[in-house]
C-alpha cells in the first residue's frame, strides 16, 4: 500500500494538471526509497521502476498501460489489470497480510539494495535515453 503522503503529492499533481506520468513518479520514487531504506530490494532498477508504475496504477492513478512493441503481451494485461482494478477500486488496506503477499515480501528482501543506488539509476538513465534515441 502506499504512504498517505505519497497518495497526497500525486493527486495534488494532477490537480495541478500535471500528466499522470508525472503523478506516477511519485510512487517510483517512494519505491526506490523502500529499496534505498532496505526495506526490500530489487533485482534490477527496471524492477523498482514497474512496481512503483503498478502501485500508481492500482492506487488509481490513470497511467496507461505501455504500448505494443514497448513491453511483452503479458506485461501489458498486468498493467491493464492494474489500471482497471485501480479505477473501480483503489488500492486500500496494509499488503502482506495474505501468503502470497508474504512470500512475495520475503523473496524481495533477498534481492540486493544496491540496485537503487545513484550510480545504479544514472547507468538505467544512459541506457533508457540511449534506446529512446534510436527509436
Amino acid at each position: 500500500m502506499p504512504e498517505k503522503e505519497t497518495m497526497q503529492r500525486a493527486k495534488e499533481d494532477l490537480r495541478e494538471g500535471k500528466s499522470p506520468s508525472t503523478a506516477a513518479g511519485e510512487f517510483v520514487r517512494e519505491e526506490i526509497d523502500h529499496v534505498r531504506e532496505g526495506k526490500h530490494g530489487a533485482r534490477s532498477p527496471e524492477q523498482a521502476i514497474a512496481i512503483g508504475l503498478s502501485k500508481a496504477r492500482r492506487a488509481g492513478i490513470p497511467l496507461k498501460p505501455p504500448a505494443r512493441g514497448k513491453a511483452s503481451h503479458e506485461t501489458r494485461q498486468r498493467a491493464e489489470r492494474d489500471l482497471s482494478k485501480g479505477q473501480s477500486e483503489p488500492q486500500s488496506g496494509p499488503e502482506g497480510k495474505s501468503v502470497r503477499g508474504r512470500s512475495r515480501l520475503k523473496a524481495m528482501q533477498e534481492e540486493p539494495k544496491s540496485t537503487a543506488s545513484h550510480h545504479a539509476l544514472s547507468e538505467h538513465a544512459k541506457r533508457a535515453n540511449g534506446r529512446k534515441k534510436t527509436n
